[in-house]
């Protein structure tokens, strides 16, 4: 009797709509679900609940819980795909003989391991993390994730918040953190009930543990990448992304409409805070990467280009699955599309231009590599 082969989707560093009925990876768990069966991907896709801002080797335990609840189930094979820094909770499991805080068996969870994916993941950090990385930035954050949310929700924020978000990213030490707050009772404001409840319990939670924020810097990476080691036996895939350098161009692709340009000022101040100062870091870029991105870009990317929040580069580990133009949460389905069933919501516009036919294709080509078709991935999306 053959094992299943299971699915396990991992959200990342703005993973915060894991809560309820805000789903994080809604088209990417029904893509999945639809083709994965056709290609011997005959388990489960399940969705991991994370802890969006926790620290790593908190991560890493509740996805070997998760892993382990699901072995339980059905003993087989297990893929991950993780999104953002649900890759980097990916690595540390796989690491051998690591430690984590849990009961769960983690060798046995890794050892069910045959690959990862890694998809926008910042493996030698994100300048980005330094702005939240301070008391004020803690709650920018939150009030930046609560936004994510409401945005799924409803397929927009208000005009109002965004533009006084974009002034408030782009001279954040210029204002009291008086005025974040007021920012997020506003959005929270608006959800009732139950739901507005959950969601103060979850961020009460979340507000107790921000050990990822200073984990994935640039610097904090580079321990984490002499201490964290690929497992031998899994197969290490990695999907790129990255956005066109904000301008005119970027700004007419957005769209004219008052909210596209009002949400493309936000994506212009968090491109330029990724595009900082990472010191004198190189990604290991092998042959193989770099042609997979000239193919996509038409160069390999300078260390500033990336998706809004990760380096381009930043993404580079193991096999190189693919590379697209789009922002962070593009490539995960939220983009503009809203007339889709169901609905695409772009978080930003970010005027990449990714839309549904690419986010099929390059899905499928993942999904093929996952199966084990490895040197078939990338001619599978394109």
């Amino acid at each position: 009797m053959n094992r299943p082969h299971h699915v396990l989707l991992v959200p990342g560093f703005f993973g915060f709509a894991n809560l309820g009925d805000f789903a994080y990876f809604a088209h990417v768990q029904d893509l999945l679900g639809e083709i994965g069966p056709g290609l011997g991907l005959d388990g489960q896709v399940r969705v991991v609940l994370t802890e969006p801002t926790a620290s790593l080797p908190r991560r890493a335990a509740l996805l070997a819980e998760s892993i382990s609840a699901l072995l339980d189930e059905a003993e087989g094979e297990v893929s991950i795909i993780g999104h953002s820094s649900g890759g980097l909770d990916a690595r540390l499991l796989l690491t051998p003989g690591v430690a984590l805080p849990t009961a769960a068996d983690v060798e046995r969870c890794a050892a069910s391991v045959g690959t990862l994916v890694t998809v926008s993941t910042p493996h030698y950090g994100t300048p980005l993390a330094g702005l939240f990385d301070s008391m004020l930035g803690q709650q920018m954050l939150r009030t930046l994730s609560l936004a994510t949310i409401y945005t799924l929700r409803t397929g927009r924020l208000p005009i109002s918040v965004v533009l006084r978000f974009a002034r408030l990213l782009r001279r954040p030490g210029s204002r009291p953190s008086g005025v974040v707050d007021h920012l997020f009772l506003q959005l929270l404001s608006d959800f009732s009930g139950n739901r507005r409840r959950a969601m103060e319990e979850f961020f009460a939670n979340v507000r107790s543990d921000q050990g990822l924020v200073a984990q994935i810097t640039p610097a904090a990476m580079d321990l984490f990448n002499a201490s964290t080691l690929d497992r031998p036996g899994v197969r290490y895939g990695c999907v790129m992304t990255c956005a066109r350098t904000p301008g005119v161009r970027s700004l007419a692709a957005a769209g004219f409409d008052a909210y596209a340009q009002a949400t493309h000022a936000l994506f212009v101040v968090l491109y330029r805070f990724a595009s900082g100062d990472q010191g004198n870091r190189r990604p290991r870029v092998t042959i193989e990467h770099a042609a997979i991105l000239r193919r996509a870009y038409g160069r390999i990317p300078d260390p500033g280009a990336n998706d809004g929040i990760v380096p381009t580069l930043s993404q580079v580990w193991g096999h190189p699955v693919g590379a697209v133009w789009a922002d962070h949460h593009d490539v995960i389905g939220h983009f503009h599309l809203p007339k889709h069933v169901p609905p695409h919501f772009d978080w930003v516009a970010s005027g990449t231009g990714f839309d549904r036919d690419e986010f099929e294709a390059l899905w499928r080509g993942i999904a093929v590599y996952l199966a084990g078709a490895r040197g078939r991935a990338w001619d599978a999306w394109r």
